[in-house]
C-alpha cells in the first residue's frame, strides 16, 4: 500500500510540472469554432483551484496547419455549425493524434454531421464506440457513475460518450447531446443550475485526467 501511495505521489508531482494548455482548434467550413468563449478558461480556473493535477495555463487557439500546432497535444473542438478539414489539416490532424495527442470535440449543437464525415477522412477505417458507464474516463477523478451527464438539452436523445481508438488508446472523444461547454461558460449566459455546472466541470476534468493518463 506504501509503495502504491508513493508512486500516485510520485505520478501526481510529474504531472503538476507540467504546463497544461487547451488548444482550441480553428477550422474552416462556416462552423463558429470559437463558441462558449468563457468556457475554457473557466475549466482551466476549475483545474486549477480543486485539483493539483497539472499546472493549468491558459487556452491557445490554433489552426491544424500551424507549425507550432504539435507542440499541443490536448485538442479541443466544438461549435454549431458546418466543420470542414482540408487535406493538410486532416494530414496534420492524423499525425498529432498517432503521435500521441488527443482530441476532445463538444456537440454545442448543429456540429455533429460535418464532424462525423470529417473524422471519417481522419480515420477511413473507424468507427465511433460509445463508452460503457463503466469505463475508466467517468471515474479516473470523480465519480459518474451514470456515465457522461447532460447538461443542456439537444433534441431529448441521451447523452453519449463516443470514442476513435488507436491502438487501444482514445485519440478522439466526442461527447455527444450532452453539451459540457454550455456548464462550462460564465453562470448567467445559459442560466445552468450550479448543480449542472458542477457536473460539467468535474467531467472535464475526468477527460483531462484520463487524456494525460491513458
Amino acid at each position: 500500500m506504501m509503495k502504491q501511495l508513493i508512486i500516485i505521489s510520485i505520478f501526481t508531482s510529474s504531472l503538476f510540472a507540467q504546463e497544461f494548455q487547451i488548444a482550441r482548434v480553428q477550422y474552416s467550413g462556416g462552423g463558429d469554432w470559437y463558441s462558449d468563449p468563457s468556457s475554457l478558461p473557466n475549466l482551466l480556473n476549475y483545474l486549477r483551484t480543486n485539483t493539483s493535477m497539472v499546472n493549468a495555463s491558459d487556452e491557445v487557439r490554433i489552426k491544424l496547419t500551424d507549425n507550432n500546432a504539435k507542440q499541443y497535444p490536448y485538442l479541443y473542438m466544438t461549435g454549431h455549425g458546418n466543420i470542414r478539414f482540408s487535406e493538410n489539416e486532416i494530414i496534420e490532424l492524423r499525425s498529432i493524434l498517432n503521435n500521441g495527442g488527443f482530441l476532445h470535440a463538444d456537440d454545442n449543437y448543429g456540429m455533429d454531421k460535418s464532424f462525423r464525415r470529417e473524422i471519417k477522412k481522419v480515420y477511413p477505417s473507424k468507427d465511433f464506440i460509445e463508452l460503457p458507464h463503466n469505463h475508466p474516463i467517468f471515474h479516473s477523478f470523480y465519480k459518474f457513475e451514470n456515465g457522461l451527464p447532460k447538461i443542456h438539452e439537444h433534441d431529448n436523445k441521451p447523452p453519449q460518450a463516443l470514442a476513435i481508438f488507436e491502438n487501444q488508446r482514445i485519440v478522439i472523444l466526442y461527447t455527444y447531446e450532452s453539451d459540457l461547454g454550455d456548464g462550462w461558460e460564465d453562470a448567467a449566459v445559459h442560466n445552468n443550475s450550479e448543480e449542472k455546472r458542477d457536473l460539467a466541470f468535474k467531467m472535464g476534468i475526468n477527460i483531462i485526467y484520463f487524456a494525460l493518463t491513458q
